[in-house]
């Protein structure tokens, strides 16, 4: 099995063969992104491999920077600025400031131009009935017009498309006619049939961009793959980290947008349920943010819809993170009163912190976790380059700054684990859980360099740093399901009138389903889920589980009070007197998949690591501190280390801090807790 995380800065590579791990990281290449990952699976080798299940942020890459493809949009006459005006809402910080505007806005930077977004004379009603025909004459002389722009694809979405489609289908017919076949088309009624023309709107744009951006980088994954031998399974992952074979994500590729931090909160399940930890916080720690999610009873929380950029909104299931803009490579600065600011930005995969040696001047977390000695400047990332402590010196005397140099180096460090401990306290007040019942899964190649920290921060039970903390989120690539789904969207008022329709709907959904899968999804069980609303409310409650059976007169209750109690646990009210109103129904069919297995070895009485050295660190206190180092792969189950301490490993580094202690769990984990605490 092997798995591979493509992210903006490096290619993490893992493969798993007769139970043993190895792990490679690749640097991303922008201009040729599929190259990365062929070399990193050449140099594991994939030959004989049964999967290959990847994720990338590649297409999240190109839509935050704008290195889009020229596409076209249209839409219904008169609501060709709904890509303008988004959902309306505003971010708390904004709603007093007229000087705002969407980042994805015409005053700013549009996925599409207005001169490319077309409005087509016809109408729908929202019961399906047509009220204005599509106009074939209208919608050829705007094609005309758009044939003369070079466009590469075209978005289609019609208002209530999602009940009736032929305007669309007959619409993508015209595109055909007249563009010819190698623009690529997305209608919203094939990429996402589900009520709110805005979101739908925005899904369909996304999809025709993915499609442009994955056709050929696919194609050229597949070719290299073989060209090394590799005649198994390839699956791409979407935003919950589901898995899918590469043909089907490529039928609906905004799915694939980004799977990295779900495969990372997929992976801390599958590990907290070998460890026995089914109440966890989930921390990714990058170069350039901290990736927060959260794991209840053993499940993470998913979301029907997922936002790219404040209101870009997409609707796709999606693993519910929420990120802070600390990591590191956040940088260090100065506020206009002198003090020491750390993040949002960040100096990114190039230049780098300024210890990298390429170019950066500016400070990082990085460059002060190099000062204090946590890092080994010639054991960077493996070995493969050295770090420069000079240079970080340097950087961190340039700020301009009356503060001293060792409060610079130990302020950077302090607040960036500040920040992520917000975020990460932030994230368990609103789902309303005790965060002194929680561990803290923290990974990414920065997360045990940083996260140890917190501990003096939040009563947190602990942290727990697993094994390949550097690729954990390409382990759970390794951890997740094929699962294939199917949605419809019907304003329905849940009752015993209405129960033979809404299991109409899903028997319709079903067919379809198994159809798709022929021979694969035999006899396997289908689930049930609605996302509903209390009547009057205007946002919906998702994923509320429909008992197993037909949904009759008889059995419709069941669900009502399924739904009720998911309320209750998402918001911490009950209002069982009020109707509740079905707005999108979905189904799923879940073909499990091999996994990561993590076998327990045999429990051990704790006993003293021993170290392979000691190091001497700098800025935490008044004085240096002495400190012991070890080697992770040499500690064994029951190993016990003392703070101030370093473990280090071929691509991460973890920092035991004075007054905490870590034990080696039977999993490989590294258990950190607060002496008091342990």
């Amino acid at each position: 099995m092997i798995g591979v995380d493509v992210g903006g800065t490096f290619t993490d590579v893992v493969a798993i063969r007769d139970g043993m791990v190895t792990v490679t990281k690749v640097p991303s290449g922008r201009t040729d992104p599929a190259g990365s990952v062929v070399e990193g699976a050449r140099r594991l080798g994939v030959e004989g491999s049964a999967v290959f299940n990847h994720a990338s942020t590649m297409g999240l890459n190109a839509v935050l920077e704008r290195r889009l493809p020229k596409i076209a949009f249209l839409t219904t006459e008169g609501f060709r600025d709904v890509l303008d005006r988004g959902s309306v809402h505003r971010p708390l910080a904004a709603q007093t400031d007229p000087s705002w505007r969407r980042t994805f806005g015409d005053a700013a930077r549009p996925l599409v131009p207005r001169y490319l977004r077309r409005g087509i004379v016809e109408r729908k009603t929202a019961d399906g009935g047509t009220l204005i025909p599509l106009d074939e004459a209208q919608a050829r002389h705007e094609l005309e017009i758009l044939s003369r722009m070079d466009i590469d694809g075209v978005a289609i979405c019609l208002l209530n498309a999602y009940v009736d489609d032929n305007h669309e289908v007959r619409l993508r017919e015209l595109v055909r006619e007249v563009l010819g076949d190698d623009v690529e088309v997305s209608i919203s009624s094939a990429t996402s049939p589900l009520a709110k023309e805005y979101e739908r709107a925005s899904t369909t744009v996304i999809d025709v961009i993915m499609k442009l951006l994955f056709s050929d980088y696919a194609g050229q994954l597949q070719a290299g793959l073989g060209g090394l031998g590799f005649d198994g399974q390839l699956n791409f992952a979407d935003c919950a980290a589901n898995l899918l074979p590469w043909q089907e994500a490529l039928e609906r590729p905004f799915r694939i947008l980004f799977a990295g931090p779900a495969a990372g909160t997929v992976s801390s399940g599958h590990l907290g349920a070998a460890i026995g930890r089914p109440d966890i916080l989930c921390a990714d720690v990058g170069g350039t943010s901290t990736d927060v999610s959260i794991i209840v009873g053993g499940a993470p929380f998913v979301q029907n819809t997922f936002e790219i950029e404040h209101d870009l909104i997409i609707n796709a299931l999606s693993t519910e993170v929420s990120s802070v803009g600390a990591g590191g490579g956040s940088l260090v600065t100065v506020s206009s009163s002198g003090g020491i600011l750390v993040g949002p930005g960040s100096a990114g995969a190039e230049p780098g912190p300024a210890c990298y040696g390429r170019g950066g001047t500016e400070p990082t977390v990085t460059d002060a976790a190099l000062l204090i000695g946590i890092l080994d400047p010639a054991g960077f990332a493996g070995g493969e380059f050295e770090l420069d402590r000079e240079a970080a010196r340097r950087a961190f005397e340039s700020l301009d700054t009356p503060v001293p140099f060792d409060e610079r180096v130990r302020t950077a460090y302090r607040l960036a684990v500040a920040h992520m401990a917000e975020e990460i306290l932030n994230v368990a007040v609103r789902h309303g859980v005790d965060i002194r019942d929680f561990s803290l899964m923290a990974y990414g190649a920065a997360g045990g360099m940083l996260l140890p920290a917190a501990l003096d921060l939040l009563p947190l039970k602990e942290v727990v740093i697993p094994p390949h903390p550097g690729l954990f989120s390409a382990i759970g690539l390794l951890s997740a399901d094929q699962v294939y789904y199917e949605a419809e969207s019907a304003y329905v008022v849940f009752g015993p009138e209405s129960a033979e329709g809404i299991e109409a709907v899903y028997q319709r959904m079903e067919e379809r389903l198994r159809e798709r899968l022929g021979e694969a999804g035999a006899g396997l069980p289908v689930r049930r889920s609605f996302d509903g609303r209390l009547m009057g409310q205007s946002w919906e409650t998702p994923f509320v589980q429909i008992p197993e059976g037909a949904i009759t007169a008889e059995t419709i209750g069941r669900a009502v009070a399924g739904f009720h109690d998911t309320y209750e646990l998402r918001n911490g009210n009950r209002f069982d007197a009020f109707p509740v109103e079905g707005v999108t129904y979905r189904v799923e069919l879940v073909v499990p998949s091999e996994k990561v297995d993590y076998t327990p070895a045999e429990a051990r009485d704790p006993f003293p690591a021993v170290p392979e050295g000691t190091t001497t660190l700098s800025y935490l206190t008044g004085e240096p501190v002495e400190a012991e180092w070890f080697s992770r792969p040499a500690l064994e189950t029951g190993a016990t280390v003392t703070g101030p301490a370093i473990i280090r490993e071929e691509l991460s580094t973890t920092f035991v801090a004075p007054g905490q202690s870590a034990v080696v769990g039977r999993c490989g984990e590294l258990i950190i807790t607060a002496r008091s605490a342990s």
